[in-house]
């Protein structure tokens, strides 16, 4: 579900669920915050890649897998305070906490914890076909993965605001004007290697310092952030409304897929 590589002391980071557009389960979370735990040692490492397999980056929480055991939920939520990050937070700002530049390559779906996993990376390249959307409002529920507290530096409020609560997807294009990608390229792979060699040119504890001074910078009240994340998330799970927005969700994927059987 997690494939790790390591090409030239670059890590190459897979989200490998294809058959599912890589749709996070408890065990890719889990994966990748052992992954970036293990990242941490990697003393000789100048970079981290993070893509998806079979042509989409992740199409965002796997929500049937997730509720068909209510610990799960439990398991990504619970924190020792409330400040602190839990699991499904950790799975976007962990890359905050690597030293490396961390670049998200996208292409195709790119949806709701899937662009919260995206938005934790320091650059982010797309393809034009690349689609991206905070979908969690279309479940009755709001995004509590950490990307609070980065898209304040990212877009307006009122952009920020539309995007959450509106969950509809928009393409690359849109999404480098409002400045959630760092670029589109028709060919990610290039650009990636073309962004790498740019980088790596620079003394590593170069790229360190600037990224930690940016991050301090940028980050304003992360902890009073995280917990109103999760603190607006366990009071969302609780409300009879949420349930009625699940089950029209579900309902309406099942009509979107039948149609498209018809095609």
């Amino acid at each position: 579900m997690l494939s790790l590589d390591y090409r030239d002391n670059v890590a190459w980071i897979t989200l490998n669920r294809p058959e599912k557009q890589n749709a996070l389960t408890l065990e890719m979370f889990i994966a990748i915050d052992k992954t970036v735990k293990q990242l941490k040692k990697k003393r000789h490492l100048r970079a981290v890649i993070i893509q998806g397999a079979g042509g989409n980056f992740c199409s965002g929480l796997d929500v049937k897998s997730v509720m068909k055991k209510p610990s799960t939920i439990f398991k990504l939520l619970f924190k020792w305070l409330p400040g602190n990050a839990n699991l499904a937070q950790r799975a976007c700002l962990a890359w905050h906490s690597l030293p490396v530049p961390v670049i998200a390559l996208i292409d195709g779906n790119c949806f709701g914890g899937g662009l919260h996993i995206a938005l934790g990376a320091d650059f982010r390249i797309a393809t034009h076909k690349a689609q991206l959307a905070i979908m969690e409002s279309k479940w009755g529920l709001c995004p509590d993965m950490g990307s609070g507290a980065i898209l304040p530096h990212l877009l307006s409020y009122d952009k920020a605001l539309r995007l959450a609560t509106l969950g509809t997807s928009i393409n690359s294009s849109n999404a480098l004007e409002l400045g959630l990608l760092t670029e589109v390229s028709d060919n990610l792979q290039a650009s990636c290697e073309q962004l790498l060699a740019q980088l790596l040119i620079r003394s590593p504890d170069t790229l360190s310092a600037i990224k930690r001074v940016n991050q301090t910078a940028y980050r304003q009240n992360l902890r009073a952030t995280l917990a109103k994340e999760t603190f607006a998330q366990l009071r969302l799970l609780m409300n009879k409304n949420t349930k009625v927005a699940m089950y029209n969700a579900t309902h309406d994927e099942l009509k979107s897929y039948s149609d498209r059987k018809k095609w």
